[in-house]
C-alpha cells in the first residue's frame, strides 16, 4: 500500500460549500488523512477561510475579504454558490484549528492577494502561526504560494515545518533551485501537471517533503499513489482512498 496520505481540499467541496463546516465535517466520513484550507484575513484582522481573491461566489465579484468586518462577514452566506446548501457562516482560523486538529493532518494554505499590504500580510503570518503551534500537533503544516510569507514565517518559528506551494510553469529544476535556495522549507507542494520522476528525484535528492494539488483523475491520482508523494490534495478524497488500497 502507498505511504501517500490523503487530504481533502478545502473539506468535501463536491458534497457541500469549499472551506465551510459541512464540508469539513463531510470530509470525515471518509477515512482520510487531513484536510486543506485557505486563510485570509478580514478588515479588522480576523483570520478565516476563503480561498478566492475576490467575493464573487457570494454575490460580491468587486469585493474581497478584508474589505469586511468579522462580523459583517458573518451576516453573508458562504454557502450561497452551492445549490441546495443550507446558509452557512463564515469560519474563522481559530475555530477551524480548534474542531479538527484532533481527527487529522491539517494544511493551512496562508493566501496573499496582489499588492496586499505587508502589514496585513505579516499579521496573517503570525496569527497562522500562533494558532498551528498552539495545537501542539505534529500533524499541522503551513503552506504558501508567496515565499515572502515563509521566509517572514521561517524567522518568527525556525522549525515549524512550511511548504512552498509552486504553480504549473514551475518545472523540478525550479523546484531544486528553491530547495537550495531555501533549506529552511519542509518541502514543496506541486500542481499534478508537473509531477514526474524527475520531480520526485529533486525532493528526494534534498531529502524533503512533497504534496501534490488539483490531483482527481483516475490517472492524475494513480501517478501521485505510484510516485508515492507524501500528501494527495484532492477534490474528491474517496476516489484516492479507494484508489491508494487497491
Amino acid at each position: 500500500m502507498s505511504k501517500t496520505q490523503i487530504y481533502a481540499h478545502r473539506g468535501a467541496n463536491k458534497e457541500a460549500a469549499e472551506n465551510t463546516r459541512t464540508a469539513f465535517n463531510r470530509s470525515l466520513c471518509y477515512p482520510i488523512d487531513g484536510i486543506e484550507t485557505d486563510i485570509q484575513l478580514t478588515r479588522d484582522g480576523v483570520p478565516v477561510l476563503w480561498h478566492d481573491d475576490d467575493l464573487a461566489k457570494l454575490g460580491y465579484p468587486e469585493q474581497r475579504i478584508d474589505d469586511f468586518d468579522f462580523l459583517s462577514l458573518a451576516d453573508l452566506d458562504f454557502a450561497a454558490h452551492f445549490a441546495g446548501a443550507k446558509k452557512e457562516s463564515v469560519m474563522t482560523l481559530q475555530d477551524f484549528v480548534g474542531a479538527y486538529q484532533s481527527s487529522c493532518g491539517l494544511l493551512l494554505e496562508i493566501k496573499r492577494y496582489p499588492n496586499e499590504p505587508q502589514a496585513q500580510q505579516e499579521s496573517k503570518v503570525r496569527q497562522t502561526l500562533a494558532l498551528a503551534q498552539a495545537t501542539l500537533s505534529d500533524r499541522v503544516i503551513a503552506s504558501s504560494f508567496d515565499l515572502d510569507s515563509l521566509l517572514y514565517a521561517y524567522q518568527l518559528s525556525p522549525d515549524f515545518p512550511l511548504v512552498f506551494n509552486l504553480e504549473p510553469e514551475h518545472d523540478a529544476s525550479f523546484a531544486e533551485r528553491m530547495l537550495e535556495q531555501h533549506s529552511f522549507l519542509h518541502g514543496v507542494c506541486v500542481h499534478i501537471s508537473t509531477l514526474d520522476e524527475g520531480m520526485m528525484r529533486v525532493v528526494h535528492r534534498h531529502n524533503k517533503f512533497i504534496g501534490v494539488y488539483t490531483c482527481n483523475t483516475d490517472e492524475q491520482i494513480s501517478r501521485a499513489l505510484r510516485l508515492e508523494v507524501d500528501v494527495l490534495i484532492s477534490d474528491i478524497p474517496q476516489k484516492a482512498l479507494q484508489m491508494r488500497v487497491r
